[in-house]
């Protein structure tokens, strides 16, 4: 299988994974999108069976959109749970909670300052 998505196939042989851990089983989609989303199979939903980590996904009306979302989705979960704090979702959210602090003490200063 190939999504030709380079940093999702890294990040995979980073974690060890391959395609037949994981189980897919696509279904009807519903809600906003009209006719078409109501009769094509274009929700995806993905399991991962070593760890039983599942999601569904249906962002987009084609079918192997939300699969290479369901695939990203599910493997920055398993990423999260195996690496912990050293993620790089976890990377990220500390990035932006460093600058957020960082911005709240200069506007503080500049409080002061006035």
């Amino acid at each position: 299988m190939d999504f030709k998505d380079k940093k999702l196939e890294a990040k995979m042989i980073k974690l060890g994974l391959s395609f037949d851990q994981f189980e897919e089983n696509f279904s009807k989609g519903g809600g906003k999108g009209g006719q078409k989303i109501n009769k094509s199979v274009n929700a995806v939903n993905l399991k991962h069976l070593p760890t039983g980590i599942s999601v569904k996904v249906q962002k987009f009306r084609e079918l192997w959109g939300n699969r290479l979302s369901a695939y990203r989705l599910i493997i920055d979960k398993i990423e999260d749970l195996k690496l912990g704090k050293s993620s790089t979702h976890n990377l990220k959210l500390l990035k932006i909670k460093k600058q957020k602090k960082r911005r709240q003490r200069k506007s503080k200063e500049k409080l002061k300052n006035d």
